[in-house]
């Protein structure tokens, strides 16, 4: 087995890390948290990124419910680098969606409370009004629109990757008689199930899914010999196999593009706020800084919109 990825927990822990509007979250490969005040910036080995301004007109278009707050809770399943997952210190989220919730909170003018949260509950938890946000990779389908709310603000594959001398997997077709890991609640989950059906209809042995609560417990399944091939979102896959030190590589065609969006409970006035947001982060650039900091820079986009599903 490879070891788990640098600055990732090997077990779920449980941390509510309140940011505040006017810091920014630590970089991947070092420990603690950004300068604070106007004007600060967060070191990386990428560069650095300039803290967001607030600006008046897009704060007034948060509703007077969560504006009277004065902070957003922000679920993220932290398990998933470089998009969001556990820093050195061991308790802080970091990555790309953690940088991208700080920076809207600076443009909204509120604080982030951004908790760790396993990925399938993260909607349920909308629903109940527990979190306001779900800045989690999630893909924008529009089965998920009849439910939430979403911002798209970053484009997506879906990549394959096996062990060193596993099988090659070039499209969901071949992955008819193999095991595959996925986690839970993903649009992975629901390809590979959906290409199970695809492979027993065709007469040909079924794929077994193998669904797992985490991205580690996943990478897990496949570096153990539990699984043949596991799926995740390319800039994942690739940042799994990198940590894996030879141990697994990448195969077969990426599939895709997807929509990511911030999912939001339906309805509830918040879209226009965050639609803006981050239209205004692209606008100054920070949007940009962020990506490069993460080295994600091919899935940026430059036109958001609110429930921007493909399919």
């Amino acid at each position: 087995m490879f070891p788990l990825m640098s600055g990732i927990s090997s077990r779920r822990i449980s941390a509510l890390i309140v940011i505040a509007a006017g810091s920014l979250a630590a970089c991947g490969g070092g420990g603690g948290g950004g300068g604070g005040g106007g004007g600060a910036t967060s070191s990386s080995s990428s560069g650095a990124i300039s803290a967001a301004t607030k600006v008046n007109s897009i704060a007034s278009e948060v509703p007077s419910s969560l504006r009277s707050k004065g902070s957003l809770t922000v679920a993220a399943d932290a398990t998933y680098p470089p998009n969001e997952f556990i820093g050195p210190d061991g308790k802080t989220i970091v990555g790309m969606d953690a940088d991208l919730a700080v920076a809207l909170g600076q443009v909204m003018g509120l604080n982030l409370q951004v908790s760790n949260v396993t990925f399938d509950a993260i909607l349920p938890g909308l629903s109940s009004g527990k979190y306001d946000l779900g800045m989690s990779s999630f893909t924008d389908t529009k089965e998920r629109e009849k439910t939430y709310d979403f911002v798209t603000y970053f484009s997506v594959k879906t990549a394959f990757f096996i062990n060193a001398n596993g099988p090659t997997i070039n499209t969901l077709d071949d992955l008819c008689g193999h095991k595959v890991s996925v986690e839970k609640g993903t649009t992975q989950q629901d390809d590979s199930t959906a290409q199970d059906t695809k492979c027993k209809s065709a007469g040909k042995p079924g794929v077994d899914v193998q669904v797992y609560p985490d991205q580690n417990a996943t990478n897990l399944a496949l570096s153990s010999g539990r699984a043949d091939v596991s799926m995740a979102d390319a800039p994942v896959a690739v940042y799994v196999v990198q940590q894996s030190k030879g141990l697994l590589k990448l195969t077969g065609q990426q599939y895709g593009p997807f929509p990511y969006g911030i999912a939001i409970p339906k309805n509830n006035g918040m879209a226009k706020a965050v639609l803006d947001a981050v239209k205004e982060l692209i606008k100054d650039g920070v949007y940009t800084q962020i990506l490069d900091k993460w080295g994600i820079q091919s899935g940026a986009i430059n036109n958001p919109q609110v429930n921007g599903a493909t399919s």
